[in-house]
């Protein structure tokens, strides 16, 4: 399991997860499983970090306003998407926003996803574009570390209440 995946359960046991300085903030309406009180607690620094925020230090309402605002962007551009489509759209910038402020940076020469050194058949690439947050990939490696990042940006936003 990862922080990600703690989170993800967390959710889908009625369980909201907020950030008040060190401490996790939960909040249920009904007692939640040992289970996943103990994920939580095991990965309690690594959702620390994927909730806290980064980079401008957006809140859960500052997220809420950026979806409302994608969404209404979306509508002006196409007006003739169906709301679950809109959700989709503007949940998909919020997406790629969450990204950008939590970059994942590595060191360079070795592939932050498979941990096998840059080789003359195997060269390591930067992916990012703002300088000190590329994470170094063998281009094989880049679509499963995607992957991974968008799952941990899709359950942080959930965590803050943007879902499509």
């Amino acid at each position: 399991m990862s922080a990600a995946e703690a989170l993800h359960a967390a959710y889908a046991a009625g369980i909201m997860v907020t950030v008040d300085a060190e401490s996790l903030i939960l909040e249920a309406s009904a007692e939640p499983s040992q289970a996943v009180l103990n994920e939580l607690l095991r990965y309690k620094p690594a959702i620390l970090d994927l909730l806290r925020p980064r980079q401008g230090g957006w809140t859960a309402e500052d997220w809420q306003a950026f979806f409302n605002e994608r969404r209404t962007d979306v509508a002006k551009f196409d007006g003739r998407l169906s709301p679950e489509e809109l959700d989709a759209r503007a949940f998909e910038w919020c997406v790629v926003k969450w990204l950008d402020q939590h970059p994942a940076p590595s060191p360079p020469g070795c592939c932050a996803w498979c941990g096998r050194p840059e080789s003359h058949s195997a060269v390591v690439l930067p992916f990012g574009t703002e300088p000190g947050t590329h994470a170094w990939l063998h281009a094989d490696c880049w679509p499963a570390w995607h992957e991974a990042r968008r799952a941990d940006a899709i359950v942080a936003l959930a965590a803050m209440g943007i879902v499509t």
